[in-house]
């Protein structure tokens, strides 16, 4: 029987008015909702892919539009069509009026110290519109990938912009003739970066383009089969990610050894902490039980630019694997993506305010490919849930 079949049969042929026929853990920790050939994520191991290749290859090897193009096309470009893709997605960066004249009345609202994603969820519902985006359940698949590459190239544009006008700057037009990364540094400071700085950016923004059903990506494929248009679904997504358990770690992560300020102030703070059992951000990880592949590369590309936070960021990790080690002995834990991603993030000029923001740069096109692929399936994603609340039915009682 093909696979997809029984799938379906198993887990989405449910009858809504029956009980649950088992318990499931809380969170859908380790349940499988669905087939996919974006990627996937294989914690035991260590190992993380897009399509059949190591996201951590990609990210040493290739082009951010070189990966954004095997996801949204599914197949890896050649030289020609590479160069074609990043002229098609760079020609598509520039915003409608009528969503640039919103812009500052959206950085206004929420404030200088607000983050720009709150912004970009209603710019990106303006944008939707103001490209006549229309359901992925009513359009064909050419029609769906178009949006997404549409939506995607916005996206750093938006986020520059409401970033820049929420601290009384104005916005930085975007380049044609930059790659995705350099421009997306440019759009930031107002300064073409150094190629150094702008390929470490590039290597972080491919690493981080997808990473199995996260919560916001799962979100984007539920609004996706609900047959909503893409800007409907990547919002949602949004929305997901700026919660803190989410998408907040890398400037925290920062914040951690700030507090810790010193290298011998680093044993007694992580022994504190530890012994109180409080999380230490930066570590662990929900799905890997071995050390996070994207911090191991991005470890190496911080130590490429070296410098005394570069140091104290590889002491402070060594100091906590050797405290849990000896205090938690058979409790593994290991930083994840957000401990390097900080550091490598700000020594490439980015403000900690746009960390989580230069994730989502990234996850657009994660969330678009998964889109994509969920609008291919027109069940919609409808669970049940136990009820525990007091029995029913109990008469109504009438008013005193």
């Amino acid at each position: 029987m093909d696979s997809r079949i029984k799938f379906k049969e198993e887990f989405m042929s449910v009858n809504p008015s029956a009980a649950p026929s088992e318990d499931v853990p809380r969170g859908l920790a380790g349940v499988v909702v669905a087939d996919t050939e974006v990627g996937d994520v294989r914690g035991r191991e260590g190992f993380y892919h897009y399509r059949q290749y190591s996201a951590v290859d990609l990210a040493r090897t290739r082009r951010f539009e070189d990966v954004w193009h095997l996801l949204v096309h599914g197949a890896l470009p050649d030289a020609r069509r590479s160069a074609a893709f990043a002229a098609e997605t760079a020609a598509l960066r520039g915003l409608p009026e009528e969503v640039a004249v919103a812009l500052p009345a959206l950085a206004a609202a929420a404030g200088a110290d607000a983050n720009p994603l709150a912004g970009m969820r209603t710019a990106l519902s303006l944008l939707g519109t103001a490209k006549g985006f229309r359901p992925v359940y009513d359009v064909d698949t050419d029609r769906r990938r178009a949006d997404t590459v549409v939506a995607a190239a916005a996206v750093p544009t938006l986020l520059t912009a409401l970033y820049r006008l929420g601290r009384g700057l104005d916005p930085v037009e975007p380049r044609e003739d930059l790659p995705y990364a350099a421009n997306y540094l440019y759009m930031v400071t107002g300064v073409e970066p150094d190629p150094e700085r702008a390929r470490a950016i590039e290597q972080y923004l491919i690493s981080t383009i997808d990473h199995g059903f996260n919560a916001s990506t799962f979100t984007a494929r539920v609004i996706a089969s609900t047959g909503a248009d893409v800007a409907a679904c990547l919002v949602g997504a949004v929305g997901a990610l700026s919660g803190p358990l989410h998408g907040g770690a890398p400037s925290r992560a920062l914040d951690t050894l700030d507090a810790i300020g010193t290298v011998d102030r680093i044993d007694p703070w992580i022994r504190e902490r530890v012994l109180a059992g409080e999380r230490i951000m930066g570590f662990g990880h929900a799905v890997y039980r071995t050390e996070d592949p994207r911090s191991r590369m991005l470890r190496g590309i911080a130590r490429r630019f070296g410098g005394p936070r570069v140091e104290f960021a590889v002491e402070v990790e060594r100091c906590v694997e050797a405290i849990l080690a000896e205090l938690k002995p058979g409790r593994e834990l290991h930083t994840n993506v957000e401990f390097y991603a900080g550091v490598v993030m700000e020594l490439c000029g980015l403000p900690r305010e746009m960390f989580t923001p230069t994730f989502a740069a990234a996850r657009v096109v994660g969330w678009s490919a998964n889109i994509l692929e969920q609008a291919q399936d027109s069940k919609i994603i409808r669970p049940v849930a136990r009820y525990v609340g007091p029995g029913a039915p109990v008469e109504v009682p009438a008013v005193a």
